[in-house]
């Protein structure tokens, strides 16, 4: 009984003893686990370290090989331009083998193509021409042959400025643009209200949203093209009545010089004739010389362009009439203005000199001289006047 009792009391205990021995030996287990990964991370550690010691080393290498490099280019320029210009020669030799022999397996061939390609060519210029002189109709046939007489209408003072009427309406308007560059054009109900002294008085200011830049604007149907200021070869076409842009465009190739060298303000002259808007400018690839581009007004597009022979050096303005172009020039210190280039895009007229055709009874400078095709006259601006000069015109021949 007494053994029994025995029994019962150590079972207990050596439960307890047992439970506490599993515990130690799970920490025991879980200690050499976390010992385990700290030597695994140590050791990771040690080659990143060990890693970023090459690639430093690595790096230090480079940089003295790219030093070096670059300290010896300089010697080695020599030596590659002469193997460059050594392997040039070589394949000029190869092209010129190649050449003789294409040429002379396929002479007559060659001589066929060529015939072809001339006729295609001239069928394509007729057709120009043929399409050309529709869209110029036979309206025009008429040449200027002298300028007869100049009215000073009035004096405004200003060194540049162009002044003109709308060709393209009714009304008698007359439309003042004062400098090169600005942002308000001012409308006169008549000639009559532009000549009284205090002309600004009676004038209807109309204010860009864009200034314009130099004296080449025109006013057509409603609309005034010019310009931009600060852009080199965009065209603006503002509504005056309902006061909008109402499109714009971009002229190739101008911009870059001015259109006449005695008048540098104006990049881009813009003309009006009976055949209707024109565009003028000068491009440093024709050496300077004045090219001319019909344009769309109503679409704004270039309809064709024509590289002239006419000259801007000591040129001071331009105008188109009867699809003809008329350079007028001048001396730098100011003279007597002459017309010395005519350019017909036709054909009717070829390119010449003709001293004869001078501006009468005044000395000085053109800032702007405009054709107006309404009224057969030429709107000038010069040396701070407004003037009309009224032109003699003969039957092209």
């Amino acid at each position: 009984m007494v053994a029994l009792q025995v029994h019962f009391l150590l079972i207990p205990s050596l439960m307890s003893i047992m439970g506490a021995a599993q515990y130690m030996m799970q920490d025991a287990a879980l200690l050499s686990y976390i010992d385990q990964r700290f030597l695994s991370l140590e050791k990771r550690l040690q080659k990143c370290s060990q890693d970023v010691l090459e690639y430093v080393d690595e790096f230090r290498e480079f940089s003295k090989a790219v030093l070096s490099r670059l300290a010896g280019l300089s010697t080695d320029k020599t030596e590659l331009k002469g193997e460059v210009e050594n392997l040039l020669r070589r394949v000029e030799h190869a092209q010129r083998d190649i050449d003789y022999f294409g040429s002379a397996r396929d002479s007559n061939a060659c001589v066929e193509v060529h015939e072809d390609l001339l006729k295609q060519q001239l069928l394509e210029e007729a057709e120009e021409k043929k399409r050309l002189k529709l869209m110029f109709n036979a309206s025009c046939d008429h040449m200027l042959a002298g300028i007869r007489s100049l009215k000073v209408v009035k004096k405004t003072g200003g060194k540049h400025g162009s002044w003109m009427k709308d060709p393209g309406k009714k009304h008698g308007k007359i439309y003042l643009l004062s400098d090169s560059v600005n942002n308000v054009i001012l409308e006169f109900a008549n000639i009559m209200a532009f000549m009284e002294n205090n002309e600004t008085l009676k004038a209807r200011r109309v204010p860009l949203p864009l200034p314009w830049e130099g004296t080449g604007h025109v006013i057509y149907q409603g609309f005034l093209f010019y310009h931009r200021h600060g852009s080199l070869n965009e065209i603006v076409k503002f509504n005056i009545q309902r006061r909008n842009v109402a499109d714009q465009m971009l002229l190739p190739g101008a911009g870059r010089i001015p259109a006449y060298q005695l008048s540098p303000q104006t990049k881009i002259d813009l003309a009006l004739d009976e055949q209707g808007l024109w565009a003028l400018h000068a491009e440093p690839e024709t050496r300077g010389n004045i090219v001319l581009t019909k344009i769309n007004p109503v679409g704004m597009a270039v309809e064709h362009s024509w590289d002239t022979p006419c000259s801007s050096r000591d040129a001071e303005a331009a105008f188109m009439a009867c699809n003809t172009l008329h350079v007028v020039y001048n001396s730098p210190s100011g003279g007597s203005s002459r017309i010395q280039c005519v350019y017909d895009v036709l054909g009717a007229l070829d390119a010449h000199t003709n001293p004869g055709l001078h501006f009468p009874k005044r000395q000085g400078g053109h800032s702007t001289i405009h054709y107006n095709p309404k009224e057969k006259q030429l709107f000038a601006w010069g040396d701070g006047s407004q003037i009309i000069y009224k032109l003699h015109t003969e039957q092209k021949v």
